[in-house]
This record gives C-alpha cells, structure tokens and sequence, in this order.
C-alpha cells in the first residue's frame, strides 16, 4: 500500500459519452527516451484498459494476464469479454495471492475502464487484496484524498461529457502534484469512445494534451523541469 500511495496519482472519470484516464508521468532523468512510453496507462483489448499505480513489475504481470483472458475469450466465444467478468479473473489471481504462505500481494492499484453492450461505459477500482467496486469518478497513487475531494465536488452526476472530463482531470492532477501550471510532458491522458458502434481506445498526443490544458486555462511552465521527482 506504501508503494501505491507514493506512485504518481491517476484518474478516471465516466462521461456520458465515453471514459477518460489521465495520469501524472514522472520523468526521472532528462536523458530518459520518452517518445512512446506508457507509463501509466495500458490498452488490455480495443475495449477495455487500465491505469496504474504501485509497482511496475508487478503491473505488468496483471496486465498480461488480463490480456491473454480477454482474447482466450474472445476466441472461445466470438465476442469481447464483458468488463465486470475481466476484471473478476484478474482480483481472483489478486486475491490468491494473498493467502499463503511464501507469497506476498500484488503491490498495485487498478483504474479499469471500459465499454461493453451489457452495461455501456464503466469504471472500476481495485486494490491488492483483490477487492474492487464501480466507481462514476475514482483516484489512485499520490495524494489520492485531494484527488478525490475534488472530485467530489466538481463532478456532475449525468451531465459530465468528454469535455468537462478533461478539464476536470486536469484540475484534479493539477491539485495532486501542487502547482498551477502542469506541463504536458508531466501526463498521460487516453480515452474510450464510441466510433460506428464500435468502442475506440486513443491515445492523447502532446499537442492534443497542450490543447486539454489550454481549454481548462491552464498554461504550460515556462522553465523546464530538471528531471528529479
């Protein structure tokens, strides 16, 4: 739980037309190659992905299980797999881990989120002990109680679309790591939406995060971080 309350804070929130993941990225050296690398954020299936928090290792472990669940069942029976019955394979292994001897839990935090054809756009949160819950707005890593908070009173109940998600997840990391000026090269942002029926995963560029941030009137910082947590 240490290694999950010091990780860098995610966030997800359920919008009317779609579900957005944002995350703090931590850029640790300036010599570090960054084009392309998720640190946060991960595609399980066209459908369905995660945000992070915790250790990285770990993390990857669960991810590829869940992968390899959701196209196991993709082939067996033609179709996606439900979101809810993914997430409940992967808190099973979570939970098992737990209860013996001579092995430790995961140390990780799951933001799940998803479309399917049974239940629409979804989030889910789920801890090492293999617990997990649905969630309309949710915060994982550093400083998580702010994140919340502000998500308690921003949030709109039935009336939040893409666009306010955005903004909002902007104010909320924003908060979490403590300054007024977030730069884009500091988050990730992805989403899911609907395309010709079809759910769609995207990535967010840096221009297109630029523009998050400039529509929520929140410049970039002038000087350049020196790459130090």
């Amino acid at each position: 739980m240490e290694a999950i309350s010091k990780a860098g804070s995610a966030v997800a929130i359920l919008a009317s037309d779609g579900v957005l993941l944002a995350a703090e990225k931590r850029i640790t050296s300036k010599l570090l190659d960054i084009r392309g690398l998720a640190e946060k954020m991960y595609k399980i299936d066209d459908h369905v992905a995660v945000a992070v928090a915790g250790i990285t290792a770990d993390a990857n472990i669960l991810i590829n299980y869940a992968r390899l669940a959701a196209q196991r069942y993709r082939y067996a029976y033609q179709e996606p797999i439900p979101i809810e019955q993914l997430l409940h394979r992967i808190c099973d292994l979570k939970q098992g881990y737990t209860q013996f001897g001579g092995l430790r839990p995961f140390g990780v935090s799951f933001l799940v989120v998803g479309w399917d054809e049974y239940f629409g756009y979804q989030l889910y949160r789920s801890d090492p002990s293999g617990n997990y819950g649905g969630w309309k707005a949710a915060a994982i890593g550093n400083n998580s109680p702010n994140a919340e908070s502000v998500l308690k009173s921003d949030y709109k109940m039935g009336s939040t679309d893409m666009k306010m998600a955005r903004s909002l997840a902007v104010k909320v990391l924003a908060k979490t790591l403590d300054t007024t000026n977030p730069s884009p090269d500091k988050l990730e942002f992805s989403s899911i939406t609907l395309k010709d029926g079809k759910p769609v995963y995207k990535v967010f560029t840096k221009p297109e995060i630029e523009a998050i941030l400039k529509d929520a009137n929140m410049g970039t910082e002038k000087k350049e971080s020196s790459g130090d947590i």
